[in-house]
């Protein structure tokens, strides 16, 4: 049996960890069924892709609109939240 050992941030650790014992988990078993998926699916089993908000032409745009509206004033809007149903 190989060991295995990483670096992750001691919160991100105990957080999973609450996560996982809930689930009637280990963080070892936890990373052991993890790797077997990966291994099943030939690649990470689950979906990878950056959010477009921090692309570089998304933070080129608004920083245009930021400098327009410092340039000719702006309107001020109140926070609508709408739910994603």
């Amino acid at each position: 049996m190989a060991n295995l050992n990483i670096r992750v941030d001691d919160t991100l650790k105990k957080q999973a960890e609450m996560i996982f014992s809930d689930l009637g988990l280990t963080l070892s078993t936890a990373t052991t069924m993890f790797l077997k998926q990966v291994v099943r699916h030939n690649g990470i089993p689950f979906e990878l892709r950056a959010d477009p908000f921090y692309s570089v032409e998304n933070q080129a745009r608004l920083l245009i609109a930021k400098e327009r509206m410092e340039k000719n004033g702006g309107t001020v809007h109140e926070l609508i939240e709408v739910d994603d149903d």
